[in-house]
């Protein structure tokens, strides 16, 4: 059996995570789930580029300071100039906590400065939404793609 600590996250430490960014949506942190594959890019050798743009994230219904969760049954994602994915906003039924492997650190205390032992994990975030994209895209013309 393993066990590790979990900690809250902390205020004044700034990643250097290679992982994308989570996405954020107008009422906080969401996971995002497409049905099918994403189709990236690739070099003369076949491996796939890096930093390869899939698409920009588009709430066409928010209206900031508005009461209520309409805007969350629309939601659109461009992938480049030519497609366009048609999805909502969808509550998890239970919030998950997106975790990471921390350094031990000093810790001091009555009896004196200790270093942390073991496997440490710090909370990053909570997500409590996913954008749900289950339908196949839909062909845009270059006049309404987003630049």
């Amino acid at each position: 059996m393993s066990t590790a600590k979990l900690y809250p996250p902390s205020k004044d430490v700034k990643s250097a995570n290679p992982l994308p960014q989570l996405v954020q949506t107008p009422s906080g942190l969401a996971l995002l789930e497409l049905q099918g594959t994403i189709n990236l890019p690739e070099d003369a050798e076949g491996e796939v580029l890096g930093n390869v743009e899939i698409g920009r994230i588009d709430f066409p219904d928010y209206v900031p300071d508005a009461v209520g969760s309409a805007w969350m049954n629309r939601v659109h994602l461009f992938v480049g100039q030519h497609q366009r994915l048609n999805g909502e906003v969808k509550k998890l039924p239970k919030a998950m906590a997106v975790v990471q492997r921390r350094q031990n650190k000093v810790v001091s205390g009555s009896g004196g400065e200790v270093e942390e032992q073991g496997d440490n994990l710090e909370v990053v975030a909570i997500v409590k939404y996913k954008l749900l994209f289950s339908n196949r895209p839909e062909p845009v013309g270059t006049a309404n793609a987003p630049a």
